[in-house]
């Protein structure tokens, strides 16, 4: 995967101030990488879709 030719995208849940932002790119057909915004040289996250899938899933169950 090379990260230099990938398109973000800003999750809609970040915040306005600059803080908690997410940035995920479709970019790779195989992959979802994920990265935060503020720090873009920052390594990437990469996920598979259903691994994906499986921590949206998670993070959106009540604790």
């Amino acid at each position: 995967m090379n990260a230099a030719r990938a398109i973000w995208f800003k999750s809609s849940h970040s915040n306005g101030d600059g803080g908690d932002c997410l940035e995920v790119s479709p970019s790779f057909p195989a992959m979802v990488p994920v990265r935060d915004s503020k720090l873009s040289a920052s390594p990437t996250l990469v996920f598979s879709h259903a691994g994906w899938a499986a921590l949206v899933s998670a993070m959106k169950e009540p604790a």
